[in-house]
């Protein structure tokens, strides 16, 4: 191993913008079955296809449409 490294010419990781967080997150039974089962259809984990859903919505700038009623 090297006592030093030159850094100079580095760079910034190009996936840096693709990294996950991880968050805890309290849903409805039936919405996480939902997602389940549509996970299964396409073969992927539901986890996966929320997160698809989700990132979807941010791409097309989509808000929800909340009618709060008493």
């Amino acid at each position: 191993m090297k006592d030093n490294y030159d850094f100079s010419k580095a760079q910034k990781n190009p996936y840096l913008k693709k990294l996950k967080k991880q968050i805890s997150i309290r849903l409805d039974v039936e919405t996480i079955e939902y997602f389940k089962e549509l996970a299964t259809e396409n073969e992927i984990s539901y986890q996966k296809l929320i997160n698809l859903y989700l990132a979807d919505c941010v791409t097309k700038h989509l808000k929800p449409k909340v009618n709060w009623t008493k």
